[in-house]
């Protein structure tokens, strides 16, 4: 199907006839130009040839004009009509990327590998799944800061997270939760109408940055913004050495009872992930608890026409050129 998105612009189309008419007439040259002495063959027959043959190029001309203002009014192909679910749930997500997340405590696909890597992997999935979603991804350490702003492009969250790797903010290995809760109050408080979430992941407490995670919840809690954390770390590992094996606690650091704050300030929950199996399942549960919703918008994707016919009105516009200047 075609549409012209300017239509109103073919109300131009008898301005060249307005302008004749109401532009005064160019006047008639006082002398001949030429004085040729055989009259007889320029007699009235031969004025109507004449007449006949130059009348071609006005109406050359007219056609170009034509083709000027269809061009001008942007004639577009539309496509058939393309589903999207659009839930209008703004959802950020909060990743740690700070030293301690190196720790390789997680198995994933019978190999060990630190916590960074098995957070790509299974927050990728989830992302995969969150269609309607529109979703932006922070990395903090020492620092935080956006790594991907709001977008409905899945594939590039997906993308740019699995290209994180730890140290990216900052070589010191602290943390800083409460700007990463600032940050993503910052960034989501602009969308007005929208739901809004954000779910963070650490491995450890707050030990860096200016705003204090509870006074971030608050200023979220303030803003409608839900807050879902998840600890990351296994409670116990096994360590092997020249004196015997020990058990250690990679986790002492996390401060559980700051991040289950965050979440009941803001009607949130907070998560404990021990290992892969219990990660996945916790994303699960993040679907339950804000499920993609089924409302569904339609688009029908458009395909600019418009240089057909300003191709043909050039051309059009070039050969009646050479031809004036050929019977000059």
């Amino acid at each position: 199907m075609i549409e012209l998105h300017w239509p109103w612009l073919l109300w131009l189309l008898p301005l060249p006839l307005l302008l004749r008419w109401l532009l005064p007439a160019r006047a008639a040259a006082q002398q001949a130009a030429l004085k040729v002495p055989f009259l007889d063959d320029f007699g009235p027959s031969a004025s109507r040839v004449v007449s006949s043959e130059r009348r071609w190029p006005l109406w050359l001309a007219a056609l170009a004009w034509l083709c000027l203002l269809i061009a001008a009014a942007r004639p577009q192909w539309l496509g058939e009509p393309i589903e999207q679910a659009v839930s209008g749930r703004d959802l950020m997500l909060a990743v740690d990327v700070s030293g301690s997340m190196q720790e390789e405590d997680f198995i994933l696909g019978k190999q060990r590998v630190d916590r960074l890597t098995a957070i790509k992997q299974v927050a990728g999935e989830f992302i995969q799944r969150r269609v309607g979603d529109r979703l932006g991804l922070i990395l903090f350490g020492t620092q935080a800061y956006l790594h991907v702003p709001l977008t409905f492009d899945r594939k590039t969250v997906q993308t740019l997270l699995h290209e994180a790797f730890i140290g990216i903010t900052e070589d010191d290995p602290k943390t800083s939760i409460g700007d990463a809760i600032g940050l993503a109050v910052k960034r989501l408080q602009q969308q007005q109408d929208a739901s809004r979430v954000l779910i963070l992941l650490t491995d450890g407490a707050n030990t860096a940055g200016e705003l204090m995670p509870l006074k971030a919840a608050e200023l979220a809690a303030d803003h409608h913004l839900k807050i879902y954390t998840i600890g990351i770390g296994a409670d116990e590992v096994l360590v092997r050495s020249l004196f015997g094996t020990r058990r250690i606690n990679p986790s002492a650091d996390l401060d559980e009872k700051t991040l289950t704050a965050i979440a009941n300030a803001t009607g949130g929950h907070y998560f404990r992930a021990r290992n892969t199996e219990e990660l996945e399942k916790i994303y699960r549960m993040l679907d339950q608890l804000e499920p993609v919703e089924k409302d569904k918008q339609y688009f029908r994707p458009r395909s600019e026409l418009f240089y057909w016919p300003l191709g043909l009105a050039l051309l059009l516009t070039g050969w009646l050129t050479l031809a004036r200047l050929r019977w000059s």
